[in-house]
């Protein structure tokens, strides 16, 4: 598109675009040939979101990552993947926990085609790298406790820890064998990934999922217990929007705001 009539500062705008979109994506950008492109992605996108302070491109990975995974759109998950991994910014193990952690807020049929894609990519880029592909290595595990009993007592400390508000009763099989049994009984206690990062999958998948009080009880403990700023919350909230639209983002932003002012009450 000519740049003759454009504003002061759009070709400088779109210059730091397209370096931005080459520095973060690891290849070079989309032909500059529809609004979407050119106005969206690099003017907006790229040059103004992804070159914010506030959060550091790996802190943005994250939020990317579960966004466009949860968008069921092959290429831009496959693109994400390798930018990340090619990058260094995420480790392939580190990828690993993040497909577990995503599958568990955001369900198991969308996490096994992101675990597809990050097998795929790590492939691709060692095949790029004229590299062997490493034999997979054993797993770590969390230093739960084998005894049923013990672990469900973890698990309602982790949860108790992560959240900020008691346990839920073992009254059902979703709390008892999910919540407290696996999902903050081992995944939330898992190595290869630290809670700060665990907090922005999270906050991303379940501001995604339309669902209120996850919703403001991740929001909530992610600001109470220090993880994340009021600052770097709302730089995830304009992350969000850019990847995954602004009427979700709308109520995130909500939320954020009421429960930051619920938290200065004590």
């Amino acid at each position: 598109m000519a740049e003759d009539n454009d504003a002061p500062g759009t070709a400088e705008r779109r210059r730091r675009g397209i370096a931005t979109y080459r520095d973060v994506m690891k290849a070079d950008p989309p032909a500059r040939s529809s609004p979407f492109t050119e106005i969206g992605m690099l003017d907006f996108v790229f040059a103004e979101v992804w070159a914010r302070p506030g959060l550091s491109r790996r802190d943005r990975r994250f939020v990317s990552l579960a966004c466009v995974a949860a968008a069921d759109a092959a290429a831009p998950i496959e693109e994400h993947v390798y930018a990340a991994l090619a990058s260094g910014d995420i480790t392939f193990e580190e990828m690993q926990e993040v497909v577990l952690h995503f599958a568990v807020y955001c369900g198991w049929p969308k996490g096994s085609f992101f675990e597809q894609v990050t097998w795929s990519q790590w492939a691709r880029l060692h095949a790029e790298r004229g590299e062997t592909m490493p034999p997979p290595q054993p797993l770590p595990y969390p230093p739960t406790p084998g005894d049923p009993e013990l672990r469900l007592q973890g698990g309602e400390q982790e949860f108790r820890d992560v959240n900020h508000v008691p346990a839920p009763p073992r009254t059902s099989p979703y709390t008892q064998a999910g919540i407290l049994n696996f999902v903050f009984g081992e995944m939330w206690q898992r190595p290869n990934l630290g809670r700060r990062e665990r907090r922005l999958v999270t906050v991303a998948c379940v501001a995604l999922d339309d669902t209120p009080l996850p919703i403001r009880s991740h929001v909530y403990s992610a600001m109470k217990s220090g993880d994340l700023t009021l600052d770097e919350m709302q730089e995830v909230v304009l992350h969000f929007a850019a990847y995954y639209g602004w009427p979700k983002a709308s109520f995130l932003n909500q939320v954020v705001a009421e429960e930051w002012e619920r938290i200065q009450r004590g």
